[in-house]
């Protein structure tokens, strides 16, 4: 309905124009022909040609058509303050108001020349234009963001301040353009309130881009499973909620039927706003912003077998920084803050636990290094006999820290160690937090699949064995919303029996570099094309948070005057581009650039002085 109204605004915007064009002398019909209607007003009213251009420009042609209510209101003889609210505002009725008022005369804009208010000529047109101009470079051409997590450490860090370009895979149009500038899907200072409408929703286009995405890319995207979204818990995802609520009903009875008790989860979390805050569903453009490495793309059969990808039946190389949770075994209970720090590893990723030789399976914790609130944690689908056989004494304390080859044997070398090796999760152990969340595949981070990564055109076949693959593609992300139900032996699809499908676009799969501390397509499935944003390639800003380095990440001006081993700052990462996860600066190049730049300016401002000298005399 939405789109249908502000077609209709527009409608009446065109008419209103042919009003106004009579009164300045110009053929009304120029007024119906989209585009070109505005390059003639703003020739009208002495403004640059281009303005018109940015009339097709989604989200951003609404701010300019409050530009051009502004200036027409004041061409036409109409300066007043509420003139020109009415015309900044409500542009499109104003331009019929103008047309049908007498007292309305072109009068152009020759005497506003010389601003009479300094308000508006100092901060008021900067503003605007400088908000038109970063809304179209933010959403078509570059966009900043901060790396939140550590999916992706050691490639891109937590801290990490970078540009990710949108013309890697074809900029997206906007399909909610009604948003408040610079904001995502959040108000600013507010973790609850939207920052869009969707009174108007555009289909999703995208423009040519440079290429596509290929195996083993750094990818950005818009988050799948952010759908839908738990206001209250939005660090959570809404489906992994429902899920651990339901298992943990079942595991203390386990003689429900799990449908009923699934069905009852909904309602309570649906109900219990104090708790889980309203349940918002969030458009493609508006899901939050994730970022990944591309270890499958559409056509590909993946699978993860102990903890080594595998595409297409050939291993795939280990990102050379990538990371895994290794057991530590070790004399004592040695392992400080100050020395995690050194290592660069994560304190909230530092697991600990004292575990003493027995005939039987040895029970292993995990808990933060921290202390954290004292709730222990199984370590899950680990074979616990490769502890109880390699232990050489009573007192042997194990610690499960995340990080990568190096660190790990920097820390093997350590005299107070024994023993360091990865953790492998088992094959056939089955975790609910892994897609696809049946127990018919028992899958978990180190073993995964054979997954068939659905293409564009591709027909697979469906049954009630595979649906829970592909179910949420069905009915969410390939063709708009469809039901997919199981009856009996048939999976109907908007009540019709179907034993195959046609895939209408492309699908990924993303992984993070840190493989047993990523919340990637191994908890929630395959990234759809048009959830695609683009590619990070250039970091500009890099420092550590405090609560992950706790001793180095503390001070901001202390670490001014120091390495980034000590400091706060990782110098090193500073002014970077990024190629396939690595960082290659351009330091001296960018510094001996604004040196040249500054050189020419100065140069260029003591000529003209020479000059204005000269002609003095």
């Amino acid at each position: 309905m939405g789109n249908y109204i502000f077609l209709v605004l527009i409608l009446v915007s065109f008419f209103g124009l042919s009003k106004l064009f009579t009164k300045a002398g110009i053929e009304s019909w120029k007024a119906w022909i989209p585009v070109y209607n505005f390059y003639v007003l703003a020739k009208l009213l002495g403004k640059p040609a281009w303005w018109c251009l940015i009339m097709i420009v989604p989200g951003v042609n609404i701010l300019m058509y409050g530009v051009y209510g502004f200036n027409v209101a004041r061409a036409f003889n109409k300066p007043s303050n509420q003139d020109l609210l009415f015309a900044s505002i409500l542009p499109y009725f104003f331009f019929v108001k103008l047309g049908f008022d007498d007292t309305a005369k072109f009068v152009g804009l020759s005497k506003f020349t010389i601003e009479p208010s300094k308000l508006i000529k100092n901060w008021v047109d900067p503003i605007i234009f400088a908000v038109i101009a970063a809304s179209i470079i933010r959403g078509y051409f570059i966009e900043a963001f901060t790396i939140p997590t550590s999916s992706l450490e050691k490639s891109l860090m937590v801290g990490d301040f970078l540009f990710v370009n949108k013309f890697a895979y074809g900029p997206k149009i906007p399909q909610t353009p009604l948003s408040f500038p610079f904001a995502h899907h959040t108000l600013p200072l507010s973790e609850t309130k939207k920052s869009y409408l969707e009174w108007i929703k555009l289909p999703y286009f995208r423009l040519p881009g440079f290429g596509s995405v290929k195996n083993d890319d750094i990818v950005v995207f818009n988050y799948p499973d952010g759908d839908t979204v738990a206001i209250k818990q939005q660090n959570q995802s809404y489906y992994q909620i429902i899920r651990d609520i339901v298992d943990n009903e079942l595991e203390k009875d386990s003689t429900q039927n799990k449908i009923t008790v699934q069905k009852q989860v909904w309602e309570y979390v649906n109900s219990t706003p104090q708790q889980f805050g309203d349940i918002v569903a969030r458009p493609v453009d508006k899901r939050e912003h994730y970022v990944k490495r591309c270890v499958g793309i559409a056509g590909d059969n993946l699978e993860v077998r102990a903890g080594e990808v595998f595409i297409n039946d050939k291993k795939q190389t280990m990102p050379e920084k990538a990371q895994h949770h290794y057991f530590v075994k070790a004399k004592s209970n040695f392992i400080t803050l100050e020395y995690l720090d050194n290592l660069d590893v994560y304190v909230t990723e530092a697991l600990i636990a004292s575990v003493g030789l027995s005939n039987q399976k040895p029970t292993v914790f995990l808990e933060p290094f921290t202390g954290g609130n004292g709730r222990y944690i199984p370590l899950k689908n680990y074979d616990y006999t490769t502890f109880k056989n390699t232990f050489t004494t009573k007192d042997t304390f194990v610690y499960c820290l995340n990080m990568t080859p190096e660190s790990a044997a920097k820390i093997k070398s350590d005299p107070n160690v024994y023993q360091v090796f990865k953790r492998i999760d088992m094959d056939n152990a089955y975790d609910n937090g892994i897609f696809p969340h049946s127990n018919s595949y028992a899958w978990n981070n180190d073993n995964f699949g054979p997954l068939q990564i659905p293409k564009a055109g591709m027909t697979m076949p469906i049954d009630t064995h595979n649906i829970c693959l592909y179910e949420k593609v069905l009915n969410t992300y390939d063709d708009g919303i469809h039901q997919v139900t199981k009856n009996g032996a048939q999976v109907l699809y908007d009540g019709k029996p179907i034993t195959s499908y046609t895939f209408k676009q492309d699908y990924y799969f993303m992984m993070g570099d840190n493989r047993h501390n990523s919340a990637d397509s191994r908890s929630w499935g395959m990234v759809p094309y048009d959830h695609v944003v683009g590619s990070p390639f250039f970091v500009w800003f890099s420092m550590k948070y405090s609560e992950n380095n706790p001793v180095s990440g503390k001070s901001v001006i202390g670490s001014l005057f120091k390495n980034s081993k000590e400091g706060k700052f990782r110098w090193e990462r500073f002014l970077c581009y990024v190629d396939d996860g690595n960082l290659h600066s351009i330091k001296i190049p960018f510094i001996v650039t604004i040196l040249l730049i500054w050189g020419l300016n100065k140069w260029n401002n003591r000529r003209k002085l020479k000059l204005q000298k000269t002609s003095i005399k």
